[in-house]
């Protein structure tokens, strides 16, 4: 965030009022207790889910770079690591692999720091972060500090609490994660069997680079495309709703979610509706896989929330379904 920018994946030029960057929880009480964190204010990660609707955010911006991976227990089956919440994700994931811990190695390549992990509930392949966390400590705009226990954060599909307007008030400092030492792999969603193939020993690392190798072939790099990743969530519908749709189109994928729910990827619906691989001023809808919008170079905030727009108004036609963004819109 040097010179006022805002990092942001989607490689848009954004600046704000006022950036605060702390090591330590020390140094955000110390931000508070000056009266340096004024409002509007805004705590972000690595810009990985975030859509600067303008060019200037009238606030102050705070980013966490407090980092450390300690072991604070274990057992023979278990262990439990406390992770600084400016620690990146991926690098958290890598540490686990090669800890020979069992758990993150769906999440590999996810873009983003550990507070922000806790904070979206990122998820791929089966896992969401959710299934990690024990829990998320924090500290508030008026510098108390407060623990949420895993079953207090009401984590769903891509949501916490931490993502209500009356929450942002918390700021994670640290995530508390539980691991497995004991062997067990979700290899079962998407194309991962497939991709392993004949092996004859399915292994920690073999897993990672599998995810990495899948995800590559799929995501562009931020740094060469702008990007967010996973520009929608995957809508869930009733069961009827999803049978009278496969009655159209017997060849749409699916996941089961329980006996009332079916989840359908937003990203065929938008390849469907004719928008993959196209663009609408400068940005555009991704040509390896509809479910990400990119900024082809010049983009605007403003540029990628029309696209958003006209793809959701199009899904929504032909389908009948309402697809929204994964990505939080930052007015």
């Amino acid at each position: 965030m040097d010179n006022g920018i805002i990092k942001n994946t989607f490689g848009l030029k954004v600046t704000a009022a006022q950036l605060l960057e702390y090591h330590r929880e020390e140094e955000l009480l110390d931000f508070i207790a000056a009266g340096k964190v004024k409002t509007p204010y805004l705590h972000v990660g690595g810009g990985s889910n975030l859509l600067f609707m303008h060019e200037h955010y009238e606030g102050t911006v705070l980013h966490s770079q407090i980092k450390g991976m300690e072991v604070t227990a274990e057992n023979d089956s278990e262990v439990f690591i406390r992770v600084g919440a400016g620690e990146v994700w991926d690098d958290f994931v890598d540490y686990c692999v090669s800890q020979g811990w069992y758990g993150a190695e769906n999440l590999s390549l996810i873009p983003g720091e550990v507070g922000a992990s806790a904070v979206q509930n990122i998820g791929a392949y089966g896992v969401e972060v959710k299934d990690l966390i024990t829990s998320v400590e924090t500290i508030d705009c008026k510098g108390q500090r407060r623990v949420f226990q895993q079953s207090e954060c009401a984590y769903a599909y891509r949501n916490s609490i931490f993502k209500c307007p009356e929450m942002k008030i918390y700021f994670v400092t640290y995530v508390n994660f539980k691991l497995s030492k004991v062997a067990q792999f979700k290899l079962d969603y998407g194309t991962i069997r497939k991709e392993l193939g004949d092996v004859e020993e399915v292994t920690l690392p073999l897993v990672r680079q599998t995810i990495i190798k899948i995800r590559q072939s799929k995501l562009p790099d931020p740094q060469i495309l702008g990007n967010a990743g996973s520009f929608f969530t995957n809508p869930i519908v009733f069961r009827e709703k999803w049978q009278s749709l496969l009655a159209q189109y017997p060849n749409m994928p699916y996941y089961e979610v329980d006996e009332q729910h079916v989840k359908i990827p937003a990203g065929w619906m938008i390849e469907q509706a004719g928008w993959k691989g196209k663009a609408l001023g400068n940005a555009a809808v991704y040509d390896k896989q509809a479910l990400i919008l990119v900024n082809l170079g010049n983009a605007t905030g403003a540029d990628i929330v029309a696209l958003s727009e006209a793809v959701c108004r199009d899904v929504a036609s032909q389908f009948g379904i309402e697809i929204h963004p994964e990505v939080n819109f930052i007015e």
